[in-house]
């Protein structure tokens, strides 16, 4: 089966827009974005109020590996389209977590801790970056 979004023909920069207004109508205070040499989105970097302090959540696209499953999968995909379909995906997968917070299931912070930038020396190194590096952030056994 083929990955979602897979055949999407809107543009990374219209998907990158789309993601920008739903972060703002969600209570981003503010929105970057970080471009590479091609002129194309990077990563979306935002602020959100958490707890009385304001903290910043970095969103990247993983093009690598929508090409290495659209490769996978014998489906043709240039670096454009990878990078078309991976923002569409993490535009997707916002909206899907948007409708936890807009039913009262969860908050912005809980659901994008992941992503929240969590090294002052490094501003790229996300929570998860640190977690998946530092073994001593795992829990320990019971």
């Amino acid at each position: 089966m083929a990955i979602k979004n897979y055949t999407t023909k809107i543009s990374a920069a219209q998907t990158v827009g789309e993601i920008q207004e739903i972060l703002a109508i969600h209570g981003a205070k503010k929105v970057m974005l970080e471009y590479g040499d091609r002129g194309t989105v990077l990563s979306v970097v935002f602020c959100l109020d958490c707890f009385g302090a304001i903290q910043g959540f970095r969103l990247e696209p993983k093009t690598a590996g929508v090409m290495r499953v659209m490769a996978k999968d014998k489906l043709k995909c240039d670096e454009t389209q990878a990078e078309r379909i991976a923002w569409r995906n993490i535009k997707d997968w916002i909206a899907a977590q948007i409708a936890l917070v807009e039913t009262g299931q969860a908050t912005m912070e809980e659901l994008f801790l992941p992503m929240i930038l969590a090294d002052r020396n490094d501003n790229n190194k996300t929570l998860y970056d640190k977690f998946k590096t530092q073994s001593n952030l795992l829990m320990e056994e019971a």
